[in-house]
């Protein structure tokens, strides 16, 4: 994620932080008034006089976790060990921050006769936290069916959230799923193993009637590199038009 343009840049404070997952940490920080974005856009954070720095620099990009209505712009990440992290992790609350965006377009399509199917990979949740949080809060008609893929419970931020906005929002569907239950402690009903076509057939074609729309879903992947590029080719390969393909990659996180 990087900016291309002159966008609007501002001053702001950490306000929270708290862990969401197991080596994962969400960041909450002051929204100034009038700031506003779409769920599904990043911005990039820069440290001021940081204690200690690297070769990475002092700035990264996040997709927005928190959706507009929601008193904090909050990212949220994986807590890898770089200066800019350990920094993060560690300031006091109340340090100053330079925040520049909102940008980025992997946001919800206006028409909501096609369906939007979500693939997820670990903190490429972010995006669509924002999106689905705000879905269910505005009553958006879209059907939306998130697929979210970790190695464990353990590792996925806001899991409980995301399965309990099923009961706010009819239109929406979580379909969790992990690939490597064998390290964890917690117990697992849900699917395991890779998101693959036979598990987005199982789902979707439930969810078709003979009264549903003949638009076809438009797909939006956020990951690691790899996952994106193997969801993209397994979508291809079942026929589904690169127009109706969005991506957001998650390097280094």
């Amino acid at each position: 994620m990087s900016t291309t343009a002159n966008w609007p840049t501002f001053m702001s404070h950490l306000a929270e932080r708290h862990e969401v997952a197991e080596n994962t940490m969400a960041f909450q920080f002051d929204k100034p008034a009038g700031w506003t974005f779409k769920p599904g856009q990043f911005v990039d954070i820069t440290l001021i006089n940081p204690p200690e720095t690297d070769s990475e620099g002092n700035t990264r990009g996040f997709s927005i976790s928190s959706a507009p209505h929601e008193p904090t712009i909050m990212v949220t990440t994986r807590l890898r060990n770089t200066a800019f992290k350990r920094v993060l992790k560690n300031v006091s609350l109340g340090s100053e921050v330079k925040i520049e965006g909102p940008f980025g377009n992997l946001t919800l399509h206006n028409n909501a006769a096609h369906p939007a199917v979500f693939l997820a990979g670990g903190i490429g949740i972010t995006p669509f936290r924002s999106i689905v949080v705000n879905a269910a809060r505005e009553k958006l008609p879209h059907h939306i069916f998130l697929f979210y893929s970790n190695r464990s419970p353990e590792d996925a931020a806001f899991l409980d959230e995301l399965k309990n906005l099923e009961a706010e929002n009819p239109n929406y569907k979580l379909i969790a799923t992990m690939t490597d239950m064998e390290k964890s402690a917690r117990p697992w009903k849900g699917e395991v193993g890779m998101i693959d076509h036979n598990m987005l057939d199982r789902y979707l074609k439930v969810a078709a009637s003979p009264q549903s729309s003949s638009a076809g879903p438009i797909y939006y992947i956020a990951g690691p590199p790899q996952m994106d590029r193997d969801l993209q080719a397994m979508l291809t390969k079942s026929g589904i038009d690169t127009d109706d393909i969005r991506i957001e990659e998650f390097s280094g996180y």
